[in-house]
């Protein structure tokens, strides 16, 4: 296949003009995102010199998706997921607003960081479960809809590798404010997007019964179906015991490798490469084959790459294997979201997208805690070495269970053909 086709195959999705909107409001809004979260990070590590306050901005950051994420999937299944995009974009560009105006006074603590962190939360518990149920419903086509959730990781990771970057040289020449002031504008883009974007589905809709049967209706469909059950499962291992590494990098930046923002961004921006590659990578694959083999495949790159970061001294060792890191990470929750959006009905969409916003952000609170609690104790390097050994473990567990889990796979896509 020569270049060109290589590349309209990666970019299929883009053909499609709503898709394209979206994309481009998306990626603005996500780098400013990106800039907030190294902005927040440097600001509190600057404020108290403490991992421990870095884990703790990450727990308040993530708690709130742990109760909340099953309800937002619920509310995503019964009410426009349009219109509850437009409500999270403005409030989190409040928050924004608030956290650089605070900053920029001076009048700015610790515990302020926390509570609007803790708002972001709260917020995410309900945009992340309409937005991964809603935007496939710009694609026309169904067997582009795994080239869409890939593109859509790329955008995401494109940002990782853009905003750290602008945002440790912003820090270092202007301070934190400027960085949440210009995060707060990018939302702009996304409102504007979705004014734009014209869809004859705004999502299922379904008020069928009461939010309580709804609510239990999604978990009993994923415990019962044990291949979506073991995804979510390992997702939840690999969040709550190796993803809580990013909330430690102000501590590599400084302490290990003895450097400063600049140093944070590129740790950061080197993370966002790799993740760049596995979804470019994941947007070029079709279909569903194979995903069970990349998902373990990937776990086991995400775990082996930690590892080899936590034990480099030097900047230029550890700027590769963060990019190994990003890649196994990426491709990881890449896939199985591909999994997960493919495999599952329209009806029951929200609550199951819930589900993985739950196993891949709900946990990350504890996991922050954790972390910052260890590497308090034992040092950062300790802690995300750990979080790479269980990653490898839970792995190697997962593709154990692999041929029993193909073999579900094929009945239920049996039934719902004969269905």
């Amino acid at each position: 296949m020569s270049l060109r086709a290589s590349v309209a195959q990666t970019l299929r999705s883009l053909a499609y003009r709503n898709y394209r909107i979206y994309f481009i409001g998306q990626g603005l809004s996500l780098i400013g995102t990106w800039m907030q979260q190294v902005a927040m990070a440097w600001l509190v590590y600057r404020m108290t010199g403490s991992a421990w306050w870095l884990g703790i901005v990450g727990f308040a950051g993530r708690i709130p998706v742990l109760p909340l994420a099953p309800i937002g999937g619920v509310v995503a299944d019964r009410w426009s997921r349009k219109r509850i995009l437009y409500v999270t974009n403005a409030i989190a560009a409040t928050q924004a607003a608030v956290l650089a105006v605070l900053v920029m006074t001076g009048a700015v603590e610790v515990w302020h960081v926390v509570a609007l962190s803790m708002l972001l939360g709260v917020i995410d518990a309900f945009d992340i479960p309409a937005r991964q149920a809603w935007f496939i419903h710009m694609i026309d086509d169904p067997e582009d809809v795994g080239n869409a959730i890939a593109l859509n990781s790329t955008i995401f990771n494109a940002a990782r590798l853009i905003g750290p970057s602008i945002a440790g040289l912003m820090i270092a020449a202007t301070g934190e404010g400027p960085v949440f002031a210009l995060n707060a504008l990018t939302y702009t883009a996304m409102l504007i997007a979705l004014f734009r974007i014209r869809t004859e589905s705004e999502g299922a809709q379904d008020r069928s019964s009461n939010v309580l049967a709804h609510l239990l209706e999604g978990f009993s469909w994923a415990w019962r179906f044990t291949p979506v059950r073991d995804v979510l499962t390992l997702m939840s291992l690999v969040s709550f015991l190796a993803v809580p590494f990013a909330v430690l990098m102000p501590v590599f930046a400084t302490e290990v490798l003895h450097g400063g923002p600049e140093t944070l961004g590129f740790l950061l921006a080197a993370q966002g490469v790799g993740a760049l590659a596995a979804a470019l990578f994941m947007a070029y694959r079709s279909g569903m084959r194979g995903l069970g083999r990349l998902i373990a495949f990937a776990s086991a790159v995400f775990g082996a790459g930690l590892i080899g970061f936590a034990l480099s001294k030097s900047l230029w060792l550890s700027l590769p294997l963060l990019a190994v890191a990003g890649f196994g990470l990426m491709l990881q929750t890449a896939s199985s979201n591909t999994f997960l959006q493919m495999i599952v009905g329209d009806a029951l969409r929200g609550r199951i997208m819930s589900l993985y916003t739950l196993a891949f952000v709900g946990t990350l609170p504890l996991g922050s805690l954790f972390a910052g609690w260890v590497a308090e104790r034992y040092g950062a390097p300790a802690t995300v070495a750990l979080g790479g050994c269980a990653t490898l473990v839970a792995s190697a567990a997962f593709t154990r269970r692999l041929p029993a889990l193909r073999g579900k796979v094929r009945e239920f896509w049996d039934a719902r053909q004969v269905g």
